[in-house]
This record gives structure tokens, sequence and C-alpha cells, in this order.
């Protein structure tokens, strides 16, 4: 389920861009690859950054991927399962924000996230 759903956030991060590159007409999104390493110093995923600035429609907009695991920190496992116990997590998704220069166009903020 993991790769599925990776593949599926990672095709709609380009689909989404390109969408919104073709409405806009003149903005064209910056791409910032990122790593994060984990509580250990180990390897812990990452993700793509895309950021489109000064558009004919879009003052701003963020299309973002993620790919993240690691271990939980026992206070936060305690809080979410009760169970005072480090425990693995994975966590993927997309993020939208979109500011249209207009104000008379609504902005969108939304998340769509796989977790484990």
């Amino acid at each position: 389920m993991r790769e599925q759903s990776a593949k599926l956030f990672r095709r709609l991060q380009d689909e989404i861009c390109l969408g919104l590159e073709d409405m806009d007409g003149r903005g064209r999104f910056e791409i910032d690859d990122w790593q994060r390493e984990d509580a250990g110093g180990g390897h812990g995923g990452g993700g793509k950054t895309r950021v489109m600035r000064g558009g004919a429609v879009f003052e701003q907009a963020g299309v973002n991927f993620s790919e993240v695991h690691g271990t939980l920190p026992i206070a936060m496992t305690e809080k979410l399962t009760g169970v005072a116990e480090n425990a693995p997590f994975y966590a993927t998704g997309i993020s939208l924000v979109l500011h249209p220069d207009s104000p008379m166009v609504p902005t969108t903020h939304a998340n769509f996230r796989y977790l484990e």
C-alpha cells in the first residue's frame, strides 16, 4: 500500500502542477527536492516542493509531495496509543496552497495523506 500511495501522490503532484501552469499561462513551478534526517541521523525520507510565484492568475501556489518515515518519540506514541514506547511511522501525501492574485477568487488549502 505504501508504494501505491506514494506513486499516486507523485503522479497527482505532476498532474496538478501541469494543470495549474496551463491555467495560469505565465507562471512556472520551481522545484526543490529535499531529504529528511531521522532522529538517529539516518535517512528519514524526503519530498519535492514545487512553488509558483508571480503568475498571471496565482500570486503564489505550492504543490508539495512528501514521503517520510522513522520512529515516533515515546511521548507522542503514548498520546496517540496510550502505550509508552517508541513506534515506527510512515507518511506520504501532497499538500496544496493556492493564492490567486484576485481577491474575488478563493484561496485553496488542502492536504491528502496516507499514514501508518
